[in-house]
């Protein structure tokens, strides 16, 4: 199976599951059950899943103990985007060339249906039970995640980011402010991954080093994309973080050096990668996303 393939398994595996584990259905709370529905399905790469999959699968777990742990973290993750929309966050009208979720509804039911993303998150990992995981590696990706996600993460990035839009920034701010918003959930969905496969304390440690690597990488491409997109693949005005003066790597590096940071980021998570078992895939995937266009 070759990489594109591999891919597109995972994608559709981690689709099915995420629909089907939290069935989006409540007389108390319809309108914000439609919300979580039309946020959750207006597409994505579903890339953290696919980590978390991926990750499993490196160290011989089966993909049915991972899918929990796979589906919290694109719960939060797509609650953070329906939030990071939100006029008091980003301003955007458009996430993926669709209506934002306060647009196609209104901010109030985004607020809520953001929350019902993250509560929910907690009580599919529970659930990992059913699927042969133990209380013990339960407990342990509960917590986890829960500080990924949270001030010590990715909550504690997006508050970073809205300061420095304020106050200005240098690289190592952006920096900092990357490894929190973008890197802390991808590492959550990598080391779910690999607790989920039973892996070892220092088999983890070194998944976390590779999904921060991974994360910066990410993100500064997001950066660079934003200036030289295609606004149709896109889903919102080329160059919009720049014109709002958004703290990014372009802005404070210029494109040819954040390009650069992209490719050392990338580098320092091969490098760790390749510590690891049985990467292949992981290794296609790293180097996939640092020349992706979208």
């Amino acid at each position: 199976m070759n990489f594109k393939q591999q891919l597109n398994k995972y994608v559709d595996f981690i689709n099915y599951w995420l629909e089907k584990i939290l069935p989006l259905e409540s007389l108390a709370g319809e309108r914000v059950c439609d919300a979580m529905k039309y946020s959750l399905t207006s597409g994505g790469k579903r890339l953290r899943p696919v980590l978390t999959l991926a990750v499993c699968d490196m160290f011989g777990g089966k993909l049915e103990s991972a899918v929990c742990f796979a589906c919290a973290v694109e719960y939060i993750h797509v609650g953070s985007l329906i939030h990071d929309d939100l006029p008091c966050m980003d301003d955007d009208d458009l996430r993926r060339g669709k209506p934002s979720c306060h647009i196609m509804y209104d901010e109030a039911t985004a607020v809520l249906a953001g929350d019902g993303f993250f509560l929910s998150a907690f009580e599919i990992l529970t659930l990992a039970k059913n699927f042969g995981l133990d209380d013990a590696k339960i407990l342990k990706a509960c917590g986890f995640l829960s500080k990924m996600s949270s001030f010590c993460g990715m909550v504690g990035g997006q508050d970073m980011d809205m300061l420095l839009q304020k106050n200005g920034a240098d690289w190592k701010k952006v920096e900092i402010m990357n490894h929190y918003k973008t890197s802390s959930l991808i590492q959550a969905a990598c080391c779910l991954g690999a607790i989920a496969a039973g892996a070892s304390e220092s088999e983890i440690e070194t998944v976390k080093k590779y999904a921060l690597a991974l994360g910066l990488a990410f993100q500064t491409r997001d950066d660079i994309l934003d200036v030289v997109g295609d606004e149709s693949v896109l889903g919102k005005p080329i160059g919009s973080d720049v014109e709002k003066n958004k703290s990014s790597s372009v802005l404070v590096l210029g494109l040819e050096k954040a390009t650069l940071k992209a490719q050392q980021y990338t580098e320092n998570a091969i490098f760790e990668l390749n510590k690891l078992p049985c990467n292949r895939f992981l290794l296609d995937l790293t180097e996939f996303l640092l020349f992706r266009d979208r």
